[in-house]
């Protein structure tokens, strides 16, 4: 774990900025190299599926459920698009923000045409935005899709993007998935280790991908390993994926930090899919095992205590 006076500053933020990136840096990983990225972009990517169900506690439905866990819970920062931020962030200051700068619906057949992810907005958008609302705004993230036809533009946009959020002293995360009618399995090991490279590659602070297919947590993460280390100084984070049990998905985080190498986690819907109270006390117990080093038992007991004190 590194600290404030060992952090990588890009040679594209310029000496002015450099304050602020390290500011920004600090911010949201709380002076560890690690990062909780607290992932709501779903709103756009996923529609209505990751809001309503079965499964799903009805006040996922609402958007404002997000921000009340942000503020309220234990997250180094919130990823979310500028306009869900705009319509709630006077209300929900006390939180860092990442501003999501592209997106796309899963509507799409894959097998009739390859997704493109177009901006939304852009770096000097967010800079405007962050300026005129005084939030505090530390970044920006980039969706790339590799493996189909729109892969260099893709590719292209996120360069551009990535070297412009540093000039403003922003910290920047990529989030790269294989996507396109090539792909025939996206989360093959190999293909994980090449997008952590392209993320270096570009120049991104950050990398989030699919943690790597394995018929075990350990295995899962000791192919992780491989994708970490090609990583380079780019510090790689996993996605949080599709809900499973709190024992489960506690454990695999903390396999993916000391087993895989990876600097944390970028999670959703196991988090926002639950009551308030559970969110918030999850996100407590996660950041006890990104931040503060505890192992997967004692941030499970943290979770519990938590609830408990609630009852």
């Amino acid at each position: 774990m590194e600290n404030k006076k060992n952090i990588l500053v890009p040679a594209d933020v310029p000496k002015n900025n450099q304050a602020l990136f390290i500011k920004n840096y600090n911010a949201i990983t709380r002076e560890t190299g690690r990062l909780f990225l607290f992932s709501c972009d779903h709103k756009i990517e996923h529609l209505n599926n990751d809001f309503y169900g079965p499964a799903i506690n009805l006040q996922a439905l609402h958007p404002e459920h997000l921000f009340r866990i942000a503020t309220n819970g234990d997250v180094g920062a919130m990823a979310t698009h500028l306009g869900l931020l705009a319509r709630y962030g006077n209300h929900y200051q006390n939180c860092n923000y990442i501003i999501k700068l592209n997106g796309t619906t899963h509507l799409a057949d894959p097998h009739m045409h390859d997704p493109f992810s177009a901006l939304l907005c852009s770096v000097d958008d967010v800079v405007t935005f962050k300026n005129n609302s005084g939030l505090s705004i530390a970044g920006i993230g980039i969706t790339i899709y590799l493996g189909n036809e729109y892969e260099s533009e893709h590719l292209s946009q996120a360069a551009h993007a990535i070297n412009h959020a540093h000039s403003q002293g922003l910290v920047t995360i990529a989030w790269i998935y294989f996507r396109g009618k090539s792909i025939t399995q996206e989360n093959d090991p190999h293909l994980i280790a090449g997008a952590a490279g392209i993320a270096v590659s570009l120049g991104a602070d950050f990398v989030k991908v699919k943690p790597p297919l394995g018929n075990a947590i350990t295995k899962s993460a000791q192919a992780l390993k491989i994708a970490s280390a090609a990583a380079g100084n780019t510090k790689l984070i996993c996605s949080g994926g599709e809900k499973v049990d709190i024992p489960t998905y506690l454990e695999e985080l903390y396999c993916q930090i000391h087993v895989g190498d990876s600097a944390g986690t970028a999670t959703g819907r196991n988090i926002f899919q639950l009551p308030l109270p559970e969110s918030i006390a999850l996100t407590h117990a996660i950041s006890a095992i990104v931040y503060k080093n505890a192992d997967y038992k004692s941030a499970l007991s943290l979770y519990h205590e938590m609830l408990a004190r609630k009852g």
